[in-house]
């Protein structure tokens, strides 16, 4: 008698992160990361850096339970709570857990909210390293 298995919802073949995802997200956080370290305040930095580590663990476990409610079709988690994680700092964690899980990764209304909120730490982290010299051009264009 063959014993049956179960067979896993999501097959095992398609997690992981494949090695240009790291490297992407290694390019996305040196800006924010030298942005850090220049703050200048070791207690404080020491602080903000356990909390966007707090919140990128919040929103790669809010992906990673998102996606098995899906697998399972129960009730999801809304989509404004995740991305409120991302906002809050937590979008390292959200990208890692978009790769490993390939979930949210095809939904063009997700990625289009997800990639402004990591460009616009990205535009913050490097405008601060710049002194803010992109938005004070900008401001003087639109006549601010």
């Amino acid at each position: 008698m063959a014993q049956e298995l179960k067979k896993p919802l999501v097959p095992a073949s398609r997690f992981g992160l494949r090695s240009r995802h790291a490297f992407f997200l290694a390019f996305l956080l040196v800006a924010p990361v030298i942005a850090l370290v220049r703050l200048d305040v070791l207690h404080d930095l020491i602080l903000v850096v356990a909390i966007v580590f707090g919140v990128s663990t919040l929103a790669f476990l809010a992906q990673w339970i998102d996606k098995r409610r899906a697998e399972a079709e129960r009730w999801r988690m809304p989509e404004n709570i995740l991305h409120l994680l991302e906002l809050l700092g937590g979008w390292p964690g959200a990208f890692l857990a978009q790769r490993i899980f390939r979930h949210k990764t095809a939904k063009i209304s997700y990625q289009l909210i997800f990639w402004l909120i990591v460009l616009a730490y990205e535009y913050a982290a490097v405008d601060f390293l710049l002194a803010w010299k992109i938005t004070h051009q900008i401001r003087q264009w639109v006549g601010l």
